[in-house]
């Protein structure tokens, strides 16, 4: 007995006709089902089976098969395994079952496919649009393969959010832009005295076409722009990217490579990790530790630039490995340690301030019920009570050969989420330690083949603001057909609004920020 059977037994006996089915890798199933048993295979993968929908993708290949195709990534973490669905629909009127019931971020998803592809989700509760703005053509769908350029023409008019009623309720509008160089969203907060009561978001006002980007790409050459993805996520982003290509193409990266990896993806988290506490600090107004931790995290940007030519850590991971090979410094650990050392001396003064910890404790909690009905991810789900981290649960790179400790609090305040990035960056000193001292010589990077046509695949990086992951699929000539990226943003963003419900409205950027979310990673 194999660690799938159990799935391929439940899908057997399930009342859908499923078809295609394929165990590509050791941890995955793969199969085709019917677009009408959709939704009674979605019961069984999250109500039976334990699963929780990670994505979905859709993919225009009428051109090819006469059709649309929707695809759905769910995943077990106790276990590590993957059940990949897909489903196909007709080219001339595509519609698809709805799983918002089932859970939330499927509304989500529904929603993009819905405003990108023109696929119609008749019995979806929410009919607004997720990408779409007032002033996109009715008819245009820019992830169709035949799409041209529209004629975009702002009319003036405003955008209809529904208007808020009751005696001594009015609303404070923030954005779209902002103080900074910050990407825009729109913050609509009604207010009852200093209470916030409700927060509405609206985001994607720089819908930049990136997935629509990849396509006709040598799949090597996507690595540059998956590390653009969003700035501050270079390495996860390329990382997540790379590990898809070589899972399509069955590549084994060589172990040093594996290292490097997390020693860079690690040095991301660091320098993220550190500035964030520092903003948050000034959010409270002690702007002398959020002056000292921008010092060290420029410390830290100096010497990612030492290590790789680059502040950002762009130009080295690449598909099979790494672009090319690091002089790791022997001393690269005590470096990175004497910084988090300096880091520690100012965090342990603001725990000390009581003005400071009075505007962390108790300020924006998001419940562990609330986070996991959302799906929330990374320092945000850890912060209310969810013990996930993809590091350990879906293990990449060589984090199976590393110890780790993933840090978890119930509190959901801006306190706990602070905290979880402070434990999280003293567990990243340690992994980089451990990374170095296994590092061995050798190559950097292994030959990768081409992959099937129309072969779906995926990687999986924990980055530093939580779960990353790309689809991908070649088309017939071997380019990229379909590049499907889903940042931990997009399923974060909306709990900031529960987040906020019943703090004042002075707390809102101290709640923004304790979040600290991508524009750029959600607004593809």
């Amino acid at each position: 007995m194999t660690r799938l059977d159990p799935i391929l037994h439940a899908l057997n006996r399930g009342a859908v006709e499923v078809t295609e089915v394929t165990t590509p890798r050791a941890n995955e199933v793969h199969c085709h089902v019917s677009s009408r048993d959709v939704t009674t295979l979605a019961e069984i993968a999250l109500r039976e089976l334990g699963t929780e929908l990670i994505l979905m993708a859709a993919d225009d290949r009428r051109s090819v098969s006469g059709a649309f195709f929707v695809h759905y990534l769910f995943a077990h973490r106790a276990d590590n395994w993957f059940l990949h669905v897909s489903t196909r629909l007709d080219a001339a009127h595509p519609e698809l079952a709805s799983l918002a019931p089932l859970c939330y971020p499927a509304s989500r998803f529904e929603r993009e496919i819905r405003d990108l592809f023109g696929v119609a989700v008749p019995a979806h509760p929410d009919p607004s649009p997720l990408v779409k703005h007032g002033f996109w053509p009715n008819d245009y769908y820019p992830l169709r393969k035949d799409v041209t350029e529209a004629d975009f023409s702002d009319d003036g008019q405003p955008f209809p959010f529904t208007e808020v009623g009751g005696e001594g309720v009015y609303e404070i509008p923030v954005g779209p832009v902002h103080a900074g160089v910050i990407e825009p969203g729109h913050f609509r907060l009604s207010v009852m005295g200093e209470t916030v009561i409700n927060l509405r978001t609206r985001l994607y006002f720089t819908h930049k076409g990136t997935e629509k980007l990849f396509e006709g790409r040598e799949p090597a050459d996507g690595v540059e722009l998956a590390e653009r993805v969003s700035g501050d996520t270079s390495v996860g982003h390329a990382l997540a990217y790379c590990q898809a290509i070589e899972s399509a193409a069955r590549a084994d990266v060589p172990p040093r490579a594996l290292l490097v990896r997390v020693i860079l993806l690690e040095l991301e988290r660091l320098y993220n990790h550190i500035a964030d506490v520092g903003a948050i600090a000034n959010d409270t107004g002690f702007a002398v530790a959020h002056a000292h931790c921008y010092r060290i995290r420029e410390r830290l940007l100096r010497l990612n630039k030492e290590l790789t030519g680059s502040r950002l850590l762009r130009g080295v991971v690449g598909v099979g490995g790494l672009v090319r090979d690091l002089a790791v410094p022997v001393d690269l650990p005590q470096q990175v340690r004497t910084l988090v050392e300096d880091f520690n001396e100012i965090f342990a003064i603001c725990l000390k301030n009581t003005l400071v910890m009075d505007r962390l404790e108790g300020t924006g909690v998001l419940s562990t019920e609330l986070a996991k009905d959302h799906g929330v991810l990374g320092y945000v789900g850890r912060a209310s009570g969810l013990d996930i981290d993809a590091r350990r649960d879906h293990p990449f790179a060589a984090y199976s050969q590393l110890g780790l400790r993933v840090p978890v609090f119930t509190a959901g305040d801006v306190k706990a989420r602070t905290l979880v990035r402070v434990d999280e960056l003293r567990e990243s000193v340690k992994l980089i330690d451990e990374a170095c001292g296994r590092l061995p010589s050798g190559p950097v990077r292994a030959s990768v083949l081409l992959p099937d046509p129309f072969t779906a695949a995926f990687g999986i990086v924990e980055g530093w603001r939580g779960r990353i992951v790309h689809w991908v699929m070649t088309g017939e000539d071997g380019t990229l057909h379909r590049v499907k990226i889903v940042d931990p943003s997009f399923f974060n963003w909306p709990a900031l609004s529960y987040a906020l419900e019943g703090n004042i409205v002075p707390d809102f950027p101290l709640c923004n920020k304790s979040f600290n979310q991508s524009y750029s990673g959600n607004d593809l």
